[in-house]
């Protein structure tokens, strides 16, 4: 690499109506754009003279042949150098066999698991099978280890090449792992990394993930428009999870509480990005290796760090990742029939709430017929027609209903939801509950009731919108709610019911 420092406005005047130009901040404005002025056009002609256009062409303005051989030929041109076209040097990752890595789940929400630590023990050995290609690096904004990915130091060690220390903890000149407190940074590391010809994840803090906007919205678009230029070739998507998400700050409250960078994503051409919220680390693993395996995507996965219930065997994570979203039928008692009402999730949260909401509404309400349908690719929402992965009016109307109310609980804000399917045939009869911009230090429950995203706040949607108002049933859920909060307050903690709560499958109903 060759930089050459030179004055801003090199070359320009170094004066315009007495004002400086050149070394100077005006030189990237228009400082003689007035070409009323005779002055202003004189002073255009000397600059424009200046570079000795006699010397560069011909009698007739055609570029002198001696000077267009100095150029470079063939690959030796910039445009054409393999380097600035990163898929023809694009090599695919081996991958190991994500399914090696499955938590064992024989039945739903019996067992525990820290997700994106799954994740990362499939990392580590990506990364161990490629050292050879030297084509896989992870990049983290000092975060490397707190979103559990800590694995991977097994295999490798952080870069770094300045000075280091007997008490350094896994730093080398030769490591695959860019950490540093700096998302911008990272960003800028993964697409030059990227658009060379290479493979990367970058792992940060959901909340901080906004820090590189610009930058994401300038790969997007870059992206956007390489897919209709015949002779770019692909290059590996540009993956990030995002984690330590909104609904679990239990120690860094209402600074590191923001799910929003997705509506970020979400603005850009959908042949180019794709949003996924695994509820579990069985969905978590599919979904990586997936995206591993990618082409001129941007990939985004939101995924908890905190141990939290597994919902589906190996076998059905994959069935499920591969159609994006479907009923879970193992938590529905619809019986392949019309459901009173239909309880959506998206996102690990939501998806434990519900599933907590479904079995108080089978406990207390059992007549209710409740179908649920679980959304890990957030694309799908969207018609056909907008996205690719996007489903038609006629699949969305088996899973959803026509007229049947949808009580929807969403990992983000709850307005992106509405957004992507607010053409669909149901959407009148459809209720989000998200993430409202309430929160603080608390426990996890709590963020949940401070949001209405809890068990109970979607017990009350049920009941308030399948004809139940004004019974007995509907005072319940908010009594709970404010129970809960009351027990947070004076110990600190969950109640044991909500921290030990378990998925039982069908329960009889409750009399007392």
């Amino acid at each position: 690499m060759i930089v050459l420092r030179t004055p801003k406005g090199w070359t320009c005047p170094p004066q315009i109506d007495g004002k400086r130009t050149e070394d100077y901040w005006r030189s990237h404005q228009v400082p003689m754009g007035d070409m009323g002025k005779p002055a202003h056009v004189k002073i255009l002609e000397q600059w424009m003279k200046s570079y000795k256009p006699q010397e560069l062409f011909d009698k007739s303005g055609r570029f002198k042949p001696e000077l267009a051989e100095l150029a470079p030929k063939d690959d030796r041109r910039m445009s054409a150098n393999p380097h600035a076209n990163g898929g023809l040097l694009l090599k695919d990752l081996r991958l190991p066999d994500f399914r090696r890595y499955a938590v064992a789940v024989k039945q739903p929400g019996a067992v525990e698991a820290e997700a994106t630590r799954i994740m990362g023990a499939f990392l580590r050995d990506t990364m161990k099978i490629n050292m050879e290609h030297r084509n896989f690096r992870l990049f983290s904004p000092d975060e490397n280890n707190s979103n559990r990915w800590q694995d991977v130091l097994e295999v490798t060690n952080r870069a770094w090449m300045a000075e280091r220390y007997p008490y350094d903890d896994h730093l080398a000149s030769d490591g695959r792992v860019m950490e540093m407190l700096s998302e911008h940074q990272c960003q800028g590391w993964l697409e030059g990394y990227l658009l060379t010809g290479r493979h990367g994840f970058f792992s940060c803090y959901e909340a901080f993930i906004h820090i590189i906007d610009s930058m994401f919205n300038q790969h997007a678009k870059w992206l956007k428009v390489c897919n209709h230029i015949p002779w770019r070739r692909p290059i590996a998507s540009l993956n990030y999870l995002l984690s330590s998400h909104v609904w679990r700050q239990d120690h860094n409250g209402f600074s590191h509480q923001d799910p929003g960078f997705i509506d970020h994503v979400v603005n850009k051409k959908a042949e180019v990005i794709r949003v996924y919220l695994p509820p579990d680390a069985n969905t978590l693993l599919s979904v990586t290796d997936h995206c591993l395996r990618s082409r001129n995507h941007v990939n985004v996965i939101v995924a908890g760090k905190q141990s939290a219930p597994q919902w589906l065997d190996m076998d059905a994570a994959v069935k499920h990742c591969t159609a994006g979203i479907g009923i879970w039928e193992w938590a529905s008692n619809d019986r392949n029939s019309e459901p009173d009402v239909v309880m959506a999730c998206c996102g690990d949260v939501p998806t434990l709430e519900t599933l907590a909401a479904v079995s108080l509404l089978r406990r207390y309400l059992p007549d209710v017929k409740v179908r649920v349908v679980n959304v890990v690719d957030l694309m799908k929402l969207q018609p056909s027609a907008e996205h690719p992965n996007g489903l038609s009016d006629k699949d969305f109307d088996a899973l959803f209903t026509t007229d049947k109310p949808v009580i929807f609980a969403f990992h983000g804000y709850p307005w992106l939801i509405h957004r992507l399917t607010y053409r669909r045939t149901n959407h009148k009869n459809l209720h989000v509950r998200g993430y409202k911009e309430e929160g603080t230090t608390t426990t996890p429950f709590d963020m949940a009731v401070m949001n209405d995203l809890d068990r109970f706040h979607l017990v009350a949607d049920v009941i308030d919108r399948i004809g139940l108002r004004g019974s007995h049933h509907q005072a319940g859920p908010p009594r709970q709610a404010y129970r809960t909060k009351h027990y947070i307050a004076e110990h600190g903690e969950d109640m044991p019911e909500i921290r030990q709560w378990k998925w039982s499958g069908a329960v009889r109903r409750k009399t007392d």
